[in-house]
C-alpha cells in the first residue's frame, strides 16, 4: 500500500486504512495492560505464591521493556517498522502462551518478562505513520490520538472481560485469552500493515546495543532492588554505580559510530532533548502513581484517619475514570496543538497533570473529589502519551524516527522505575511517627502526589522553553 502523491485527497483514505489496522494492534496492547489487573490475586493463588511476590512480574517486565525497546525501535528504522512489529508481536505471543501454560512461578515469571517487547508497538506505529505521511506532523498527531484512544479502550475492555470471566472459566483458560488476542494481532499486522522502506544500508550497532543493554540492565536492576531489599543494602547502589560507569563509554562509542543505536548527537537539538527529558519526568506520574492511588483509596479511614475505605468497585471507578479521561486527552490533543503549537499544547497538558496531582495533596477526602482530580491529570496524561512520541519524530531525521520515538518510551520507563523506587521509600518511611499499623502513612501519599506534581511542572517548563526556542508553532 503505497502513498499516492497526486493529491492530499488520495492520501487520507490510505492512511486511514493503515491506522485502522494499527488500531487493532493498540487494542491488543490495551488488553495486555488491563486484562491481568483484576486477576493478580488469583494468579498468586494459582502459582502458590504470596501476593507481594506479584510485584516481581511488573519489575521483570519493565526490565525487559527498558532493555529491548530502544534496540527494536532502531532496528525498525533499519529493516522496516512492519518487520519489527511482526518480530515483537511474535515474541509477545509466544511469551503469552508460556504465561498461560507455565507450571510454576519461575517459568511464569520468565514468560511474563518476555512479553515486555509489546511496549515498542506504539513508537513503531507512530514512526511508521510519520514516514508514510512524509513527515506531516498534523496527520501523525491525529493518528497517534486515535491509537492512544484505542489503547485506553483496550485497557478497559481487558479489565472488564477478565473480571466477568474469572468466576466462569479456569485459570489456564483465562490466561490463554490474551495469547489468542496477541496471535490474532500478529495476523493483522502480517496482512494489513504496510511496510516502510528501510533507510539505506544501515546496520545495527551491536557493540552500542550491548553497552546500552548493560547500562539499562544495571540501572533498572538497581532501582528495583531499592524497592525489594531497601536502600540500606549495598546491592542496589552497586548496580547503580555499574550503570553510571557505563554511561561515558556508551556515549563515547555512540559519538564515534557512523550509525549508532542511539544517536546522542540528535539530543543536542533543543526540542529533541526537551521532549526526552520531559518524557522521563512524565514517567513518574503515568507509570509510578497508580498503585499508591489504589492503596490509598482502599485504606479504611476508621482505622487510620485517612483514606477512602473504597471497595474494589470504587477503585475500579477511579482507575476507569482516569483511563477514560486519558482517551479524551488523546483525542483533543491535535486540536489543542493547532491552536497553541505542538510544544505549547504539550506544556499545557503537563500543567494539567501537575494541577491534578497538586489537587490530590490538598483535597483527598472523598471518592468524587479524588476522581475529579485524577480525571484532570488523566486529560493531560492522555495528551502527553499521544503527542510526545510525535514531537520526538518531528524533531528527528526521517532515518531516525523509530529511534527517537522508541527513546521516549525508554525515558518514560526509566522515569517510572525511578518513581516506583522513590515512592516505595516514601510510603514505607515518610510517617514513622504515625500509628497506622501496616498501612502506609498519609505523609507518604502526600509526598507521592507532590513529587508527581513537581515533575509535571518540570516537564511543562522544559516543553514551554522548547516552544520559545523553536519560535512557537512548528512548521507542518
Amino acid at each position: 500500500m503505497e502513498l499516492s502523491t497526486r493529491s492530499g485527497g488520495d492520501v487520507v483514505p490510505k492512511i486511514a486504512a493503515v491506522v485502522g489496522f494499527l488500531v487493532v494492534v493498540e487494542l491488543t496492547s490495551g488488553v495486555i495492560q488491563g486484562y491481568f489487573t483484576p486477576l493478580y490475586t488469583d494468579i498468586a493463588r494459582h502459582l502458590g505464591i504470596h501476593d507481594a511476590d506479584v510485584n516481581w512480574f511488573e519489575a521483570a517486565q519493565l526490565l525487559v521493556s527498558a532493555v529491548t525497546v530502544p534496540v527494536l525501535a532502531r532496528l525498525g528504522d533499519i529493516v522496516g517498522h512492519k518487520r519489527v512489529l511482526l518480530l515483537s508481536s511474535a515474541i509477545t505471543a509466544c511469551a503469552a502462551w508460556g504465561v498461560a501454560f507455565a507450571p510454576n512461578f519461575w517459568l511464569f515469571l520468565i514468560a511474563w518478562a518476555l512479553m515486555g517487547p509489546y511496549v515498542v508497538w506504539l513508537p513503531l506505529e507512530i514512526a511508521l505513520v510519520h514516514r508514510r505521511t512524509k513527515g506531516d506532523s498534523s496527520r501523525t498527531r491525529t493518528a497517534a490520538a486515535v491509537l492512544v484512544l484505542a489503547l485506553e479502550v483496550g485497557v478497559i475492555a481487558g479489565a472488564l472481560t477478565s473480571g466477568a470471566l474469572q468466576p466462569v472459566i479456569g485459570m489456564t483458560g483465562l490466561l490463554a485469552i490474551p495469547a489468542v488476542a496477541i496471535t490474532a494481532c500478529f495476523v493483522v499486522i502480517w496482512f494489513g500493515v504496510p511496510e516502510t522502506p528501510p533507510t539505506g544500508s544501515h546496520r545495527l550497532d551491536l557493540p552500542g546495543a550491548a553497552l546500552l543493554c548493560g547500562l539499562l540492565l544495571a540501572v533498572m536492576a538497581g532501582l528495583m532492588l531499592v524497592r525489594f531489599v531497601g536502600p540500606g543494602s549495598p546491592w542496589p547502589w552497586l548496580a547503580l554505580v555499574v550503570g553510571a560507569g557505563l554511561v561515558v563509554p556508551f556515549v563515547r562509542h555512540e559519538m564515534r559510530h557512523p550509525d549508532p543505536v542511539i544517536d546522542v548527537r540528535l539530543l543536542r537539538e533543543r526540542r529533541q532533548l526537551s521532549v526526552q527529558l520531559a518524557t522521563g519526568l512524565f514517567g513518574f506520574s503515568v507509570l509510578g502513581a497508580q498503585i499508591p492511588l489504589s492503596t490509598f483509596a482502599r485504606t479504611d479511614p476508621d482505622v487510620t484517619g485517612y483514606g477512602l475505605g473504597a471497595s474494589a468497585g470504587g477503585v475500579s471507578m477511579l482507575i476507569g475514570g482516569y483511563v477514560l479521561s486519558m482517551g479524551l486527552g488523546a483525542v483533543t490533543a491535535p486540536a489543542l496543538a493547532k491552536r497553541l503549537g505542538e510544544f505549547g499544547a504539550l506544556a499545557v497538558a503537563a500543567c494539567l497533570v501537575a494541577l491534578g496531582y497538586g489537587l490530590n495533596v490538598v483535597s483527598h477526602g472523598s471518592v468524587v473529589g479524588l476522581l475529579v482530580n485524577m480525571m484532570i491529570a488523566g486529560i493531560g496524561s492522555g495528551a502527553l502519551v499521544a503527542a510526545l512520541p510525535v514531537a520526538a519524530a518531528g524533531a528527528a531525521p526521517a532515518s531516525h524516527t523509530g529511534q527517537m520515538t522508541g527513546l521516549t518510551n525508554m525515558a518514560k520507563t526509566v522515569g517510572g522505575a525511578i518513581a516506583s523506587s522513590i515512592f516505595a521509600l516514601c510510603l514505607a518511611s515518610a510517617g514513622q511517627t504515625e500509628d497506622v499499623g501496616d498501612h502506609a502513612p498519609l505523609g507518604g501519599y502526600l509526598a507521592v502526589w507532590a513529587i508527581c506534581s513537581a515533575t509535571a511542572v518540570g516537564a511543562a517548563l522544559l516543553l514551554w522553553r522548547a516552544r520559545r526556542v523553536s519560535g512557537g508553532p512548528e512548521p507542518q
